[in-house]
């Protein structure tokens, strides 16, 4: 299995850095940027969204674990190799919410596919917390 995990913290509650990932996922993107989602059905676990990363075609996810303002992954399968998007939320002393993405991916393909798909991380990442920043004003 190849993992990796960025992290970033933000001013904003977990309370709105999970308003922005639900808006996200429910089909608001959070800038030109944004990959495009779209759910088939309700924000729960076992519901199968359409993912539409920039510049590709869109494939098939389905909401694996969902604990409000806490945990969000899905997973998408392409044969073999199975890829897992995780976003963790942790409240921080201050109030803050610190968050990581992290992704799993099982088959062969993982060293080489990796760090292709987690490139965009970081910037991902600024426009989720750049939403909930703006929503928590």
């Amino acid at each position: 299995m190849w993992t990796t995990d960025y992290s970033a913290e933000t001013s904003a509650s977990p309370e709105a850095v999970w308003a922005a990932l639900r808006a996200l996922h429910s089909g608001t993107p959070l800038s030109e940027r944004s990959d495009r989602f779209e759910l088939h059905g309700p924000f729960e676990k076992g519901t199968e969204l359409s993912v539409t990363p920039q510049g590709q075609d869109t494939f098939r996810s389905r909401i694996t674990e969902l604990t409000e303002n806490e945990v969000y992954e899905d997973e998408t399968r392409f044969g073999e190799v199975v890829l897992r998007f995780r976003h963790t939320l942790a409240s921080l002393a201050d109030g803050g919410t610190r968050v990581t993405h992290r992704l799993e991916i099982e088959g062969e393909a993982g060293p080489e596919l990796g760090p292709q798909i987690s490139e965009d991380f970081p910037v991902a990442m600024s426009d989720l917390l750049a939403s909930a920043e703006r929503s928590a004003r």
